[in-house]
């Protein structure tokens, strides 16, 4: 995701392992261009469970798995997307 470029350099940036709670006091307040608003990295990864990061690749793939749903395009599009971390998804409806 080009619009992560400033994300990506920050997790460069560190030294590994690091621990979400390290990440999050370094460059917890990074804004994130999302296509429907923004967040902090801080928000994104407080969704996450504890872990330590072993390389600057974990903190990012965890860091796109937890942004909400301000990262989705038109929500509810497809009934094969996950729901974001956080949130309610809707109802399964059997045919």
């Amino acid at each position: 995701m080009t619009m992560w470029t400033d994300a990506e350099e920050a997790f460069k940036a560190q030294q590994y392992p690091m621990t979400t709670e390290e990440l999050i006091e370094a460059e917890g307040d990074l804004t994130l261009e999302l296509p429907n608003g923004t967040e902090t990295l801080g928000d994104a990864l407080a969704r996450s469970a504890p872990e330590t990061f072993q390389t600057a690749e974990d903190a990012r793939l965890t860091a796109y798995a937890c942004v909400s749903g301000k990262a989705i395009g038109r929500k509810g599009y497809s009934d094969r997307d996950p729901v974001c971390m956080g949130e309610d998804g809707p109802e399964e409806v059997s045919f």
